[in-house]
């Protein structure tokens, strides 16, 4: 099967390498037009992920698996385990942090009441279960999604990479309505010729991606100390200081376990959080009706106006503590990939929303008549008999909410790896079975010395919790900026719906906002702080990263001067193959002609091989590979573009080296007749390479050549861009690991190429 390739003189064929099960060929070996129109119809039909899919713990689904409700119950049971830790755990905090001076008035606890239902019923439940868990790509969520979905929809890309077959990947294209065409086209079109909203649209994923990250050392800190702090009650012989340090044991062996991977997340930890809803939800129920049934008046929301009319600016501040009630809440959308929307949809409207909301029921009830308890609310309010089987269950409950942030956080730096946004670190995929789970040592060594750090220096959960709030509404904010424009863009929802949203629910983030950055130096500090310096990182790396690919796209080699290369007398051709990796989709890297002139030998067949990263979330397999045959003199030379969705992890090298070898000997052996640079087709000649052609390379040995540049910034550079090129950039590639080692490449067939770029 192939493709006319437009942009490259030099890229003169291509076929997407792809194993038709369904469909064989009849009659000659090359397909017809017609053959070739219904494999591609085939393959949308049953392409492999949706195949592979149906194998693993929470891939979605085809529609047969959504009418059987017991794989549906199944995977609403896991998500319990996995999703729900964060918000959870969040009654173990939060009447502490809304009233920190203590309780004022006894009504106030009914506003703060009303305040937490509205909260939970407004944010959790209408905008994420039902409206945002709609912008899901192709299954998975998350901030990269959305990102993604508003990508293949307009051209925002800063790097010009894109290929025409990128639009034939299975699940690239979008099913859009045709209603409300005209304005969208029109912002689709402002988008596209706009340079500061594709940068904008970029940063603003950067920051969330921050944010994420900063939540995930937040919540293991939060969660595990008000857990331990619960010891007290029991025992006034534990002082603060020794429940630090209990605190900061538990995170260092929970950090350090990770290594080990969660293969069994989802049935291990889903037991434990069930046990927990159940007992928050039964001691809510008990206290509801023991201490004051009266807190059901909390269901009006005059409550809300009353709790402002008597506190004024001190309600306000109190939202930052009302907004603890919803942390965790982004993880319904980010791991929504791991299990199904519906099955997401009926564990949070069925176990974890009404038990929430018992458990603060029962604690309004509770502070009704002991206003005097506020700092100590969830275990003060533990009748004595459940209070150790409570406490247990609280412990192994905040660790489970801390494994599930750390896990998300492995998994969005790997995100950001594929956006080029994340400096160069090594990611293991733990597991087999469980599609999604990752492990980065660096990553979780830092999260680990930043959580120690902070519970060390904090020592309590009031001002985490001020820095929790900002991380928390800053994420949920930016979600629902790029919901805004999905649903203007692609859903092309009618604009009275759009207000709607915006008025209702984004007025009421943009006030928990307002509320948490007042906070700022009560703590809330520190997430802007990490971010600016996650921001930082992620900026000067993917900054020179462009300025690299548009040095490369600038100085490519043209065929002909390839052909001059290789043509010259003292020129030689070397018996195996050679893997040449780089980061141009058309074109020859400069870096060859500088090894060229330094070691004029090469393989008999050379395999130019990118790595590219789509903006969907997986490709098939069988789409993957993208070949190309180069039209060269001497040497055959061929490129490989290999695809990958942004939350997918690269094969272990020898399976990867051994199925892109076999793609490349079935594409040559098909090969399709050849068109010269003018257009015209030529005739297939017989391989004249005295070494054999792509599978006798291939018994003769691969060599792989990494290319290794150094950056400067050129003389002509402004002061800003030599200090990110020549110190930031150089700090960064200098501490981190070097290109063989994320590829994982076997030291003895590898041979690294050095040129100096001046950016």
């Amino acid at each position: 099967m192939a493709n006319r390739i437009s942009g490259g003189a030099e890229e003169v064929s291509a076929v997407v390498a792809i194993e038709e099960e369904e469909v064989a060929p009849s009659g000659s070996d090359v397909p017809t037009p017609q053959e070739r129109k219904m494999s591609w119809q085939n393959l949308r039909r049953h392409d492999s992920l949706y195949l592979e899919s149906r194998k693993l713990h929470g891939r979605d689904h085809s529609d047969a698996d959504k009418k059987k409700w017991s794989v549906i119950l199944q995977l609403a049971f896991q998500s319990i385990g996995v999703v729900y830790g964060d918000i959870g755990t969040s009654p173990l905090y939060v009447y502490a942090g809304i009233f920190p001076e203590g309780i004022k008035h006894e009504d106030d606890v009914l506003g703060a009441m009303s305040l937490i239902f509205y909260t939970l019923t407004l944010i959790p439940v209408i905008k994420y279960v039902f409206i945002v868990l709609r912008a899901n790509d192709n299954g998975d969520g998350g901030t990269f999604a959305l990102y993604s979905l508003i990508c293949r929809y307009a051209k925002l890309g800063l790097i010009p990479n894109a290929e025409m077959e990128d639009g034939e990947v299975s699940n690239y294209q979008l099913n859009l309505p045709n209603r409300r065409q005209k304005r969208a086209s029109r912002i689709q079109s402002a988008l596209e010729n706009s340079h500061f909203a594709k940068v904008s649209l970029l940063f603003a994923t950067m920051l969330g991606t921050a944010m994420v990250i900063g939540d995930g050392v937040l919540t293991p800190c939060i969660s595990v100390l008000s857990a331990v702090g619960g010891i007290t009650e029991a025992t006034p012989a534990m002082t603060e200081g020794r429940i630090v340090w209990a605190s900061v044991v538990i995170l260092v062996l929970l950090f350090m376990a990770q290594r080990l991977g969660t293969d069994k997340v989802g049935y291990t930890f889903a037991p434990i959080i069930f046990i927990w809803f159940a007992f928050i939800a039964a001691i809510g129920v008990y206290n509801f009706f023991k201490y004051d049934p009266t807190v059901i008046k909390a269901l009006n929301p005059a409550y809300i106006i009353y709790y402002f009319q008597r506190n004024k600016k001190d309600a306000w501040i109190s939202l930052g503590g009302v907004v603890l009630c919803i942390t965790g809440t982004e993880a319904l959308f980010a791991d929504v990939g791991h299990f199904s929307v519906r099955s997401i949809q009926l564990s949070m409207s069925l176990v974890t929303y009404p038990s929430l909301i018992c458990a603060y029921a029962g604690q309004s009830s509770f502070l009704r008549k002991h206003s005097d308890l506020v700092s100590h609310t969830f275990y003060k309010s533990t009748p004595g008999s459940l209070y150790w089987p409570m406490f247990v269950v609280a412990v192994l409950a905040s660790i489970i909410a801390s494994q599930a942030m750390i896990s998300g956080t492995f998994s969005i730096i790997q995100q950001s790896l594929s956006l080029g946004c994340f400096p160069r670190v090594k990611v293991v995929h733990t597991s087999a079975k469980h599609e999604g789970q990752v492990y980065v040592p660096e990553i979780n060594y830092l999260l680990m010395l930043a959580c120690v750090c902070i519970t060390l220096v904090f020592k309590n959960t009031t001002k985490i919790g001020n820095a929790y709030g900002i991380a928390v509404v800053f994420v949920m904010t930016l979600t629902s900026s790029f919901l805004v424009l999905i649903m203007v863009m692609i859903w092309k929802t009618h604009i009275l719906l759009v207000i709607t949203y915006v008025v209702i629910i984004g007025s009421v983030e943009l006030v928990y906002l307002s509320s948490v950055l007042y906070k700022f130096d009560q703590g809330g500090y520190l997430p802007l702080a990490f971010a600016a310096v996650l921001m930082t990182v992620m900026y000067v790396w993917n900054s020179v990263f462009r300025k690299k690919y548009f040095y490369e796209l600038n100085h490519k080699i043209s065929p002909e001067m390839f052909n001059e290369m290789v043509s010259t007398t003292s020129f030689r051709r070397l018996p195996g193959m050679a893997f040449f990796y780089t980061e141009l989709v058309q074109g020859i890297p400069p870096i060859i002609k500088h090894y060229v002139e330094h070691v004029p030998a090469l393989q008999s067949v050379l395999v130019f091989v990118t790595i590219k990263s789509l903006p969907v979330s997986k490709v098939p397999a069988d789409e993957r590979f993208l070949f190309r045959r180069v039209e060269a003199k001497e040497i055959d030379v061929f490129r490989c573009v290999v695809r990958y969705g942004y939350t997918e992890v690269r094969a272990e090298h020898e399976l990867f080296e051994k199925i892109l070898l076999e793609r490349l000997e079935k594409f040559e052996s098909d090969r399709q007749p050849l068109c010269n640079c003018d257009g015209r087709v030529e005739e297939v000649e017989e391989d004249g390479n005295e070494f054999g052609g792509v599978a006798e390379a291939w018994k003769q040995g691969v060599v792989h050549f990494i290319g290794e540049t150094e950056v400067v910034a050129k003389p002509s550079a402004g002061f800003g861009d030599r200090i990110m090129i020549n110190y930031a950039y150089s700090f960064l590639r200098r501490n981190l690991r070097e290109t063989d080692q994320v590829f994982e490449i076997p030291h003895k067939r590898m041979l690294k190429v050095g040129m100096t770029y001046e950016l």
